[in-house]
C-alpha cells in the first residue's frame, strides 16, 4: 500500500475512534510541588515483541516518579491507527505527547500539526526522517549494525556467510542498523558474505526467509537479527537443523540479536546465540516522560554530555538526540573485534533487572 493510501486510511481511522480503546493510567493527581500534574499521551507502537511489552510495562512506573498523568494508546505498528490515536489525544487534552512511529517518513504530517497546536513531541526509539521534535530518546543504531558486525566479523575469521535479519526499511533504525552492518563488513570483512533479509520487523517473515536461506545455502555461519522479534523463530530453525551446538563446534552458527531481554540474556548463558545489544526500555520509558515534562516546563537542551550518562546530539536545526547506551552483551564480557562487552550476568543491564 502506497503512503498516500496509508495517511488515507488514517484520517478516515480519525471518523471511527472505536477502532481502538485509550487506556488512562493515572499517577498521583498532582505533582510532588502540589501543582497539577501534566497530562501526556503515550502512544505505545507495539505489544507483540517482549521488548515493547517490557517498555509498556516501564512507562506507568515512570510517570509515578515523576508525577505525570497518562493518557494511553497503542498503534500495533501501524501508522494510520498511531494518526487516529494522536487525534484522540488532542480531543483528550493532553499537553504532549511521546511516540515511537515505525514509519518515520509518513508521521511527518502529524508533528506538523501537534506543532501548530503548541503540543511538544518526544520520540522513543526512532527519529522522524523531517519535521521537528522536541527530544529523540534511542540510541546509536548505526553503532548497533557496527557491533554486531565486528562481533561476527571476528568471530568468523572474516570468512564465511551471514545472514541479516532487517528490520522495516521504512524506519531509520531499520536502515541503521542495516547501512552500518553492511558498510563494516565492506570494509573490514570483505571475504564474508552477506545475505540481506527484508522481514518489516516480523517473526513469522524472518522465519520463513532464514529456513529459504539455509535450504538454498547451508553453509550459514553467522545470523545477525536486528531485534529479538526473530529470536524464536531462528532458534527452532538451528535446533531442526542439528546446528545448536557449542562454538567450539565447527558446525555452530553465531547469533547476534538487538534488544537485551531477560530471554536473550538466558540464551547467551545457555549457548543458544552469542551476542546482543542492549536496548535500554527502561530509560527510554523513564527519559522519554523526563523530557515530555521538561518541555511542558519551558527547559531548554543543547548538544553534549547529560547528567545520566548518555551524549545530545544534534541530528538537524531543531532536532536534539539524547543517545542512551547500549552496550554489547557477551558470554564472558571480553573485549572482541575492539568492542567492549558486558557480561550477561550484569546487574546494570535492565534484562537482569525486569
Amino acid at each position: 500500500m502506497n503512503r498516500k493510501a496509508v495517511l488515507g486510511l488514517g484520517l478516515a481511522a480519525v471518523l471511527v475512534t472505536a477502532s481502538f480503546t485509550a487506556a488512562c493510567d493515572k499517577a498521583d493527581s498532582s505533582s510532588a510541588d502540589g501543582t497539577a500534574a501534566p497530562l501526556i499521551g503515550v502512544d505505545y507502537p507495539r505489544s507483540d515483541t517482549d521488548f515493547w511489552n517490557s517498555y509498556i510495562k516501564y512507562v506507568p512506573e515512570s510517570a509515578k516518579e515523576l508525577g505525570i498523568e497518562l493518557k494511553t494508546t497503542n498503534s500495533q505498528n501501524d501508522i494510520a491507527t498511531l494518526i487516529s490515536n494522536v487525534q484522540t489525544f488532542q480531543s483528550q487534552g493532553v499537553k504532549a505527547v511521546v511516540m515511537a512511529p515505525q514509519d518515520t517518513a509518513a508521521i511527518a504530517p502529524t508533528l506538523q500539526q501537534l506543532a501548530t497546536k503548541k503540543i511538544p513531541v518526544v520520540t522513543i526509539d526512532t527519529r522522524p526522517d523531517t519535521g521537528n521534535v522536541y527530544m529523540v530518546v534511542r540510541a546509536d543504531n548505526r553503532a548497533y549494525g557496527t557491533k554486531a558486525c565486528q562481533f561476527l566479523g571476528t568471530k568468523l575469521g572474516g570468512k564465511g556467510k551471514v545472514v541479516m535479519l532487517e528490520g522495516g526499511l521504512d524506519s531509520i533504525n531499520g536502515r541503521d542498523r542495516t547501512e552500518a552492518f553492511n558498510e563494516c563488513m565492506k570494509k573490514d570483512y570483505p571475504g564474508i558474505t552477506v545475505y540481506g533479509e527484508a522481514t518489516d520487523w516480523k517473526g513469522d517473515v524472518a522465519a520463513t526467509k532464514l529456513q529459504t536461506r539455509f535450504t538454498s545455502d547451508p553453509d550459514i555461519k553467522g545470523i545477525y537479527m536486528e531485534s529479538s522479534f526473530a529470536l524464536s523463530g531462528t532458534l527452532q530453525i538451528l535446533k531442526q537443523r542439528g546446528l545448536q551446538v557449542p562454538p567450539t563446534d565447527p558446525k555452530h552458527v553465531f547469533v547476534v540479536s538487538n534488544d537485551g531481554i531477560p530471554e536473550e540474556l538466558k540464551d547467551i548463558q545457555g549457548g543458544l546465540i552469542d551476542a546482543t545489544v542492549s536496548q535500554p526500555a527502561d530509560l527510554f520509558a523513564k527519559y522519554g516522560l523526563y523530557y515530555a515534562k521538561a518541555a511542558l516546563d519551558g527547559k531548554t537542551f543543547k548538544a553534549g554530555p547529560t547528567d545520566h550518562g548518555s551524549v545530545i546530539i544534534q541530528v538537524r536545526e531543531g532536532v536534539l538526540e539524547d543517545q542512551l547506551a547500549a552496550p554489547l552483551v557477551t558470554l564472558d564480557g571480553a573485549t572482541i573485534g575492539g568492542q567492549p562487552t558486558v557480561k550477561f550476568d550484569d546487574k546494570t543491564l535492565w534484562g537482569n533487572n525486569a
